[in-house]
């Protein structure tokens, strides 16, 4: 069981990372997701956890009820901690919840940079050429000793992780 967390700055983040992860993983998503008929059934039906963004209550209560079925039914998922999409390319402050969830179930989290996801849409919507997409896997990150207490820093240094994994590219151009 993995949790793996990557930024999130469009909708081709979704299928780019179901593509690149050599193991059946489910999803935390929000809501909304799973009112789109077919995509949302499909995803019903496949075991993904749906959060409501909109309501805090709810949301943790969806985090517990995802606790518990990992703890019965044990498999990988993928988050995006920012909970939503980016809209200026940078990555957005990571919210707790999913990665308590990890941390809580003692499960490692791999940290991962997408690249060019949004250049791309916006791109083929202007008829340029598309780019490419890259996707940077961190290393598993250990969670069984983290406490509590260190939860607000342990999540920054995941962000900054991710950041990096995200600037690599640029790293490797200059």
């Amino acid at each position: 069981m993995i949790f793996f967390v990557p930024n999130h700055e469009s909708a081709l983040d979704i299928p780019l990372v179901f593509a690149s992860i050599p193991m059946h993983v489910v999803s935390v998503a929000k809501i909304e997701l799973s009112r789109i008929p077919f995509f949302g059934w499909s995803m019903i039906a496949g075991g993904h956890f749906f959060v409501d963004r909109s309501n805090h209550k709810k949301a943790m209560r969806s985090i517990e009820q995802a606790r518990i079925s990992m703890k019965k039914n044990p498999r990988s998922i993928f988050l995006f901690p920012e909970g939503t999409r980016s809209l200026n390319g940078k990555v957005g402050r990571f919210k707790k919840g999913g990665l308590k969830l990890a941390i809580d179930l003692g499960v490692p989290i791999v940290p991962i940079g997408i690249i060019g996801t949004n250049q791309f849409q916006s791109n083929l919507r202007r008829g340029l050429n598309i780019g490419s997409l890259e996707l940077n896997i961190g290393k598993p990150i250990q969670t069984k000793k983290i406490k509590e207490e260190e939860l607000p820093s342990f999540v920054e240094d995941l962000r900054e992780k991710v950041i990096l994994l995200k600037a690599k590219d640029v790293d490797q151009k200059n």
